[in-house]
């Protein structure tokens, strides 16, 4: 086989992995923690061995998913830090830019965090025992060392700032989530009202640090 035919297998591999996400993610928009790999193989037209082809089980079709909502809301997290705005009005945009995203699509939010949930989906037996904690443990854990990593790029917060950077980082993050998931479930104020409550919570040492000579300013 040459290098032309290997290019042009893997394209095609990686667009059918692309096909069967996008399939995967239409029922986990309308099922949620309930999606089940019968139900995305037959969104997908295929027969459930064949999605086992590719993703292995739910495990692997589960963090094939979480990679590609991450990466969004990654990305979308950064754009709220780099905008051209005061660094209070940053911090409330990024805590926003997280709630909203879970706001928006909370059925994606639960499969990823909650898929315990649907355990007991009928006709799924082999699903049941999924691990919560195995699979949404490293996504948050990713975005703790993102963040993290975003902090000692822009902030001068004296000796130290690698692991303070860390703790700050992991601690956001964590933060986020709980006030996140415990709003989502029971909203009990406005979007609005959270992000203010949650940015007071922050700002009295983030307004005290300096930015980071050289960097690109927090």
């Amino acid at each position: 086989m040459n290098t032309t035919q290997r290019t042009d297998q893997q394209t095609s591999a990686d667009r059918r992995r692309r096909e069967l996400l996008e399939a995967a993610d239409r029922v986990v928009l309308r099922d949620g923690p309930h999606a089940s790999m019968n139900a995305i193989a037959a969104e997908a037209g295929i027969t459930k061995p064949i999605l086992y082809r590719h993703f292995g089980d739910k495990g692997g079709l589960y963090a094939a998913l979480a990679v590609r909502h991450t990466d969004a809301l990654l990305a979308s997290l950064r754009a709220a830090l780099d905008a051209p705005a005061e660094r209070r009005q940053r911090v409330e945009s990024t805590l926003d830019t997280y709630l909203a995203a879970i706001e928006a699509r909370p059925q994606v939010y639960r499969f990823l965090m909650h898929p315990a949930e649907g355990a007991g989906t009928p006709g799924d037996q082999a699903e049941q025992g999924f691990d919560v904690g195995r699979h949404s443990a490293p996504l948050l854990r990713r975005m703790g060392e993102e963040l993290a990593q975003v902090i000692e790029e822009r902030l001068d917060v004296g000796p130290g700032t690698q692991q303070l950077a860390r703790v700050w980082g992991h601690g956001i993050v964590g933060m986020m989530h709980a006030a996140g998931d415990w709003w989502l479930g029971e909203r009990p104020c406005p979007r609005e009202e959270l992000v203010r409550t949650l940015a007071d919570l922050l700002w009295g040492r983030l307004a005290e640090a300096g930015d980071k000579a050289g960097g690109p300013g927090f």
